[in-house]
């Protein structure tokens, strides 16, 4: 349904919706031990006294978790040529073990290269719910895209 797209083929404001996932205690604990190994994330009992009151997801496992979803839909997989940044990351709430977050993007812009016309630049708001509806994360993607010519 979203492959063999260009460019050219997307269009401002449109919006596609990638699987969702759940994260347990193990994978959160796991993540964290190997990459942000803040104590919110690392260990269960003490993340009970914690700001949070119990344990959550990085905010980085949740964008990493977030982008390969969208990845995994095909959506991008003609398009992309990678991309030289995230804008105006926010972690707007935390995410905890037995949550289920659903991916959404949307695109924001699309700019053909003057110097390159092979390709241009599109920029991707990526935002991420959870099973309540609630916006726990939102990220832009800037993407070097190929163009079909």
């Amino acid at each position: 349904m979203y492959t063999g797209r260009y460019l050219d083929d997307f269009s401002i404001g449109e919006r596609f919706k990638a699987d969702s996932f759940t994260l347990d205690e193990p994978k959160i604990l796991e993540f964290a031990q190997k990459y942000d190994p803040q104590i919110f994330h690392t260990d269960i009992e003490a993340a009970k006294d914690g700001p949070y009151r119990g344990l959550i997801s990085s905010g980085f496992q949740t964008l990493n978790l977030c982008f390969c979803k969208m990845v995994q839909s095909g959506v991008f997989n003609t398009v992309s040529m990678g991309g030289p940044g995230i804008d105006e990351i926010r972690f707007l709430l935390p995410v905890r073990p037995g949550d289920t977050i659903q991916t959404e993007a949307e695109i924001l812009s699309i700019k053909p290269s003057n110097s390159k016309p092979d390709r241009g630049v599109m920029r991707i708001q990526y935002r991420g719910f959870n099973q309540n509806s609630e916006e726990v994360i939102r990220f832009i993607t800037i993407m070097i895209g190929k163009r079909n010519i």
